[in-house]
C-alpha cells in the first residue's frame, strides 16, 4: 500500500487463519432469487463472478437452508445432501477462476418461512406472516445443530472458502436467542445463558465438523429495533461467546424484519448503525464486519479509519456496481454507480416472486444476457430527452461506440430525477445524476442542452436511428375552480420555484403524492436528516440500554398541516415500494400529516378544496393545493416523426406515463441500446 493509495483503511488486506483477504469488502448475503431459475447455477456464477473480478475481498452467497423445515418458502435455497453438490461447484470454480473468495451463508428461516412445515422455538406467529410454526421439540433442536454443521461440511466439499451463520434479523437462531420469541422451559430456553446456548452449538459443531482452515462467519444481531429483543448486554455476552466456540469473524445485522423502523431504505443516513457495530468490536478481539447504509467508498473508509469495524458489508452496493472496489483502487470514485437504496429492483422483486436486479444497473442478474459489446457498425443516433431513460440509453449507445447526440429542451439533464433527488432522504439521486454524467462523457456522447428540436428538422440531420424520450407531464384533472391560483404544479414545489402555505391539500395518493407530504412535512432546510434527528424521530437507543435499542420516538411535528387526498375507498399507499413504503407512510404519520381516502373533489374557490367524504359534504381551508394524480406522456413528437414517415423509438415516460419510474426508464434506455 502506497502513500497514494486511495482509501487505505478500505484497500488493506485482512489476514485469517485459513486466507487472507485482499481488502475489507464482504458482498453481503442477500436473496437473488436466480437459485430457483432454470439456469440458476449459471446464472449465480457469472453474477458472483462478475463481482470477484470487481475487485470484493469476500463474496457471501444468499441464504441456503439446512434442511427442508428451514427453507423460506418451497423449493426456496437450500444444501442439505450430496446431491446438491454439483449446482453449487460451477458457482464456487466461477468464482475462483476470477480471483474471488467465496462463503456460503446457512440460514434457517424459522417463523419467517413461507413452507407447510414451520418450525420455532416456540408457536408464535410473526406479524408479518399469516403462519403459526410448530414449536421445535427437544430432540430436533439438537437434530437442527447437526443439519448446520452437515450444511456447512457440504459447503465446504463444494468448493466453498467458508460459511456464515445467519444469526440476525430474526430468523431461526435469532428467535431462540430473544424472550420475544424464546419461552420455552427447557434447557434451550429461560435464562440468557439458555437461550444463547442454540447459536453457541451450532458454532462449535460447525467447527468440529469442517477443522480449524475454514472461514466460519457468525451473523450476530447487533439491533434488535423489537420489543422484548436483546440488550446491548446481552448482544456483548453473545459476542464473545461465539469468539470462543470459534468463529473467525463476527458480522453485524441490523433490526429483525418485523422491527417497525427502517434499516436499509433511502431515508436511513449513510454509515448510521456503525454504532452498534463498534460497541462489539471494543468486547472481541477477532475482526468485526460494519454494515446497512455503507455505500460509498468515503463511508467505508471514514467507519474503518475511527475503528468502528475491521471490514464492511455491501450488498446492494455490488449490485449496482460490481467493479465498486477496482474503481475506488484506480482513483475512479467518479464512475462508480452508487445503490441509491431504492430496493425497488432488489428486495421488492424478491417480495414479489421475481428475480433480483438493479434499477440503476439493469446488468445485475442478468451479466450472461446483457453484455455491452462494441459495435461493428457505428451508427449516428439522436437522443431526444435528457431523463433518466435518454441518459441511460445514449450512454450505453456511446460506450458501445455509435455517434450519439443528446437533446435536453432544460438547462441541466435530469429530467424528472432533478425532482425527485430533493425529497428527503432521496440526494442519493445526485450520485445517480453524477455517474450518468461521467458515462456520456466517457462515451463520447454530445450533449446539448437548452435546445429544442422538431421532427422537420430531425428528418433533414439523416441520423441513423432516433430515440423519443421526452418524458411526462402532470396529468390535469377537471374539476371547478381549477385555474385557481392556490393551485401549484407538483414540479414547482419540488424544484423550489415556489413555496407551499401553511395548509396544504394533496390531490393523489401515488408515489409522487407521498414524496411531495414528506417533502412539504421536513423540518430542516436542505431535507436531509441527520443521524441524530433520524434516531430521535424514529426512537433509537444507540446507547442499547433497553430491551431491542427501542425507546419512544420523538418526531417533530410537520410545519404545515398537511392531507393528502385519494379519489378511490380502502388504504393509500399501495403503489409504494413494498420495503419502503411502510417506512414512508410511517413517517409521514408520525409528522401529523393526515390522509383521507374514497373523496370525490367537488371545487376550488377561496374557502378552499371543497370535497365529498363518505358522502358528507366539507371543505378544506387551504392555502395551497397541489396535484400529483399522475402523469401524461408526452409524444407530441414522436407522432410528428411518424407522421413524416419515420420510424423513432420511444422509451421511459413517453411509451408509458406512470409516477416517476425509473426503474423502468433507465432498463428500457439500457436494453434498446444494447440492440442498436
Amino acid at each position: 500500500m502506497t502513500k497514494n493509495t486511495p482509501y487505505p483503511h478500505m484497500l488493506a488486506p485482512l489476514h485469517l487463519k485459513s486466507f487472507a483477504l485482499k481488502n475489507r469488502i464482504i458482498m453481503g448475503a442477500m436473496h437473488t432469487r436466480l437459485e430457483q431459475m432454470p439456469d440458476g447455477s449459471a446464472r449465480l456464477a457469472a453474477f458472483y463472478a462478475e463481482r470477484a473480478r470487481g475487485g470484493v475481498g469476500l463474496i457471501i452467497t444468499g441464504g441456503h437452508a439446512p434442511n427442508e423445515a428451514g427453507q423460506l418458502e418451497p423449493n426456496g435455497p437450500i444444501l442439505s445432501d450430496v446431491s446438491q453438490l454439483e449446482d453449487h461447484e460451477i458457482v464456487t470454480k466461477a468464482v475462483h477462476k476470477a480471483g474471488g473468495r467465496i462463503a456460503l451463508q446457512i440460514l434457517h428461516a424459522g417463523r419467517y418461512g413461507a413452507t407447510l412445515d414451520i418450525v420455532a422455538p416456540c408457536a408464535l406467529r410473526a406479524p408479518i406472516s399469516p403462519l403459526t410454526p410448530r414449536a421445535l421439540e427437544t430432540d430436533e433442536v439438537e437434530q437442527t445443530i447437526k443439519h448446520f454443521a452437515n450444511c456447512a461440511l457440504l459447503a465446504q466439499k463444494a468448493g466453498y472458502d467458508g460459511v456464515e451463520i445467519m444469526g440476525s434479523e430474526g430468523y431461526l437462531i435469532n428467535q431462540f436467542t430473544a424472550l420475544r420469541t424464546n419461552k420455552r422451559k427447557d434447557a434451550w430456553g429461560g435464562s440468557t445463558d439458555n437461550r444463547q446456548r442454540f447459536p453457541v452449538e451450532i458454532v462449535k459443531a460447525i467447527r468440529a465438523a469442517t477443522g480449524e482452515n475454514f472461514a466460519l462467519i457468525y451473523r450476530l444481531s447487533a439491533l434488535e429495533l423489537v420489543p422484548d429483543g436483546a440488550t446491548g448486554e446481552e448482544v456483548i455476552t453473545l459476542a464473545k461467546k461465539i469468539e470462543q466456540a470459534g468463529a473467525d469473524i463476527i458480522s453485524t445485522g441490523i433490526g429483525w424484519h418485523e422491527a417497525r423502523i427502517p434499516t436499509i431504505a433511502y431515508m436511513v443516513p449513510r454509515g448510521a448503525w456503525s454504532f452498534a457495530a463498534r460497541r462489539i468490536k471494543q468486547a472481541v478481539s477477532i475482526p468485526v464486519v460494519g454494515a446497512n447504509r455503507l455505500n460509498t467508498p468515503e463511508t467505508v473508509e471514514e467507519l474503518l479509519a475511527d475503528e468502528s469495524c475491521d471490514l464492511a458489508y455491501l450488498a446492494r452496493p455490488l449490485l449496482a456496481d460490481p467493479d465498486f472496489v477496482n474503481k475506488a483502487a484506480l482513483h475512479q470514485r467518479d464512475e462508480i454507480n452508487v445503490c441509491i437504496a431504492c430496493n425497488q429492483a432488489c428486495l421488492d422483486f424478491i417480495f414479489k416472486g421475481r428475480a433480483a436486479t438493479c434499477l440503476v444497473n439493469p446488468r445485475a442478474g442478468f451479466e450472461d444476457e446483457l453484455q455491452i459489446v462494441p459495435t461493428k457498425n457505428p451508427k449516428r443516433i439522436a437522443v431526444i430527452g435528457g431523463g433518466a431513460a435518454g441518459m441511460a440509453a445514449a450512454s450505453i449507445a456511446g460506450a458501445r461506440g455509435h455517434h450519439v447526440t443528446l437533446y435536453e429542451t432544460g438547462d441541466r439533464l435530469g429530467g424528472q430525477l432533478l425532482l425527485a433527488r430533493n425529497v428527503p432522504g432521496k440526494q442519493e439521486f445526485d450520485e445517480l445524476l453524477r455517474y450518468f454524467n461521467k458515462q456520456l462523457a466517457k462515451g463520447n456522447v454530445d450533449v446539448k442542452t437548452g435546445v429544442a428540436v422538431d421532427a422537420a428538422w430531425l428528418q433533414k440531420q439523416g441520423f441513423d436511428e432516433l430515440i423519443i424520450a421526452t418524458g411526462v407531464t402532470p396529468r390535469r384533472i377537471e374539476i371547478e375552480g381549477i385555474e385557481h391560483s392556490s393551485l401549484v404544479p407538483y414540479p414547482q414545489i419540488l424544484s423550489g420555484e415556489k413555496q407551499a402555505g401553511e395548509r396544504v391539500a394533496i390531490i393523489g395518493a401515488g408515489g409522487i403524492g407521498f414524496d411531495v407530504a414528506d417533502f412539504l412535512s421536513s423540518t430542516t432546510e436542505d431535507n436531509e436528516k441527520p443521524i441524530d434527528s433520524f434516531f430521535k424521530e424514529w426512537g433509537v437507543d444507540t446507547g442499547l440500554q433497553s430491551a431491542g435499542g427501542l425507546r419512544t420516538g420523538s418526531p417533530t411535528a410537520s410545519p404545515r398541516h398537511i392531507t393528502l387526498l385519494q379519489r378511490t375507498p380502502g388504504k393509500a399507499g399501495r403503489s409504494l415500494g413494498f420495503t419502503t413504503g411502510w417506512a414512508l407512510m410511517r413517517g409521514l404519520k408520525q409528522r401529523g400529516v393526515q390522509i383521507l381516502t374514497g373523496v370525490e373533489y367537488k371545487k376550488i374557490d377561496n374557502e378552499g378544496l371543497h370535497i365529498t367524504l363518505n358522502g358528507k359534504k366539507m371543505t378544506l381551508p387551504v392555502d395551497t393545493l397541489i396535484i400529483c394524480a399522475g402523469q401524461q406522456s408526452v409524444t407530441t413528437l414522436h407522432e410528428d416523426l411518424q407522421a413524416l414517415g419515420l420510424s423513432p423509438h420511444i422509451i421511459g415516460g413517453a411509451a408509458k406515463a406512470s409516477e416517476l419510474d425509473a426503474l423502468r426508464a433507465i432498463s428500457q434506455g439500457y436494453r434498446l441500446a444494447l440492440k442498436l
